[in-house]
């Protein structure tokens, strides 16, 4: 049979009340909460979520819905959430939309169904334009995708500086022609493109722009086409990793030699960046720091509901490898 909450009392020696206090993380004495915690380890007890549920509106749950765990920087984001969450006594409950803004709703839906105890978005971009819109019961955390004005707590990376530290170094290294590939389906991605564009006006270059979907297939078939055209740019910025990890097919495919005949920078420092040869320049964004934060915005915004909304805009690292090296 199952056990439940009495059995533990009987076992304890305590009230049914002090033991749903103990397990609630209510205020009780020191020696109160020993025996109750070592009464549900005899048992074996587990407490029954659904009912919980049901008398509560803690679940002590937090939802994560990320936009396309194909790309290596959300499953990142997510064990950095889990592990954050872990930490604080929190689940993790967990949807991937795959940029597609229909099932972002749904999964919005769902959230409240469930009625989590809050919520961590990295939105689509049609997504985000109208979170404004809906009425949550529960805070709402973005991570990695928001806009400069926001009605929810954000913790992001400073995308424009990050891209325009990368157009900067490219320009020392003596390259001239910089073309950049954007993803045309995040916020990341057109924040990322306007840091590039500032920098390049800023040097008196040429902006030289291609916006994709982040879809490794398709980028790497207007990679190999940018590649084999006589007008290719002599250095190249990825906006994400599946781009950077396109560009690299591209190149083998057309001959090319990095960074001999085009240069390469990207965003995100997976594995295998420092693996291939040349190893490749890329932006690496704080990951880790980023799930604590929103993990720790959701906690804080819990307790503290009317507090001023939080913008936390961390800063991202140029790790610098053969793929840019002097010309």
């Amino acid at each position: 049979m199952a056990v439940g909450i009495k059995d533990v009392a009987k076992i304890a020696g305590v009230s049914p009340a002090s033991v749903s206090r103990v397990l609630g993380g209510g205020s009780v004495s020191d020696k109160v909460r020993e025996k109750v915690l070592n009464a549900v380890k005899a048992t074996g007890y587990r407490p029954n979520m659904a009912a919980r549920r049901l008398r509560s509106n803690r679940t002590e749950t937090i939802g994560l819905i990320v936009a396309d765990l194909v790309n290596p920087f959300f499953t990142a984001i997510t064990q950095a959430v889990e592990s954050a969450a872990y930490k604080a006594g929190m689940r993790v409950m967990f949807c991937n939309t795959g940029e597609d803004p229909e099932r972002e709703e749904m999964y919005l839906r769902f959230m409240q169904e469930e009625r989590v105890s809050g919520l961590i978005v990295a939105p689509t971009a049609l997504g985000l334009k109208s979170l404004s819109k809906w009425s949550f019961d529960f805070p709402l955390v973005l991570i990695d995708r928001a806009r400069d004005k926001e009605k929810f707590d954000v913790i992001v990376m400073d995308n424009q500086t990050a891209a325009k530290e990368l157009v900067t170094h490219l320009h020392s290294q003596g390259y001239q022609r910089i073309g950049g590939l954007f993803g045309a389906t995040s916020i990341t991605g057109e924040q990322r493109k306007e840091g590039y564009i500032d920098a390049i006006h800023s040097l008196g270059l040429k902006p030289e722009i291609k916006s994709l979907p982040s879809t490794a297939i398709v980028a790497q078939k207007e990679l190999e086409a940018w590649f084999a055209s006589p007008d290719r740019p002599d250095a190249i910025i990825l906006s994400n990793s599946l781009f950077t990890r396109s560009a690299l097919m591209a190149a083998r495919a057309t001959g090319l030699q990095i960074p001999d005949d085009i240069a390469i920078a990207g965003f995100d420092d997976e594995p295998w960046s420092s693996l291939v040869d040349p190893g490749i320049t890329v932006i690496r964004q704080p990951v880790e720091m980023m799930g604590k934060e929103a993990v720790s915005a959701v906690i804080q915004r819990i307790e503290s509901p009317n507090a001023p909304l939080r913008r936390l805009m961390l800063s991202g690292e140029c790790v610098i490898r053969g793929s840019s090296r002097k010309r």
